[in-house]
């Protein structure tokens, strides 16, 4: 990663933290014209997207994620909290399926207990 890399997520970073979600959206943006397949810079952007309420531009961003890395908690719950949002509680269920499928049970052990506890929340 680039030290204009690094700068420009820093920054985004900072723009997210004041709120300034659409900055941030605009910078990140701009980087992965040059930078397509930066993974940090795309799940800021996904999460620019969910907190602008723009569910399903932020859905893309999270869908190509997981298909880059389909064991990744972060990625996966991203998705899953956008389909909830967006009222689609059957696809957010069939994405906790296909994680499980795919998460390495060590590493991914907190996403687990996460999915573990909302599929009980939701049993009760």
């Amino acid at each position: 990663m680039t030290q204009d890399t690094q700068l420009i997520l820093k920054q985004a970073r900072e723009l997210t933290e004041t709120g300034k979600h659409d900055d941030a959206r605009l910078s990140l943006l701009e980087l992965l014209k040059t930078d397509p397949n930066n993974q940090t810079a795309l799940i800021m952007l996904g999460g620019a997207y969910f907190s602008l309420a723009k569910y399903t531009e932020a859905e893309m961003v999270f869908e190509r994620l997981v298909l880059e890395a389909p064991g990744k908690g972060e990625y996966s719950i991203a998705l899953f909290n956008t389909l909830w949002k967006l009222t689609r509680h059957e696809e957010a269920l069939e994405e906790i399926k296909r994680f499980m499928k795919h998460a390495d049970k060590e590493t991914e052990k907190e996403t687990i207990e996460q999915y573990m506890s909302i599929i009980k929340d939701l049993e009760a």
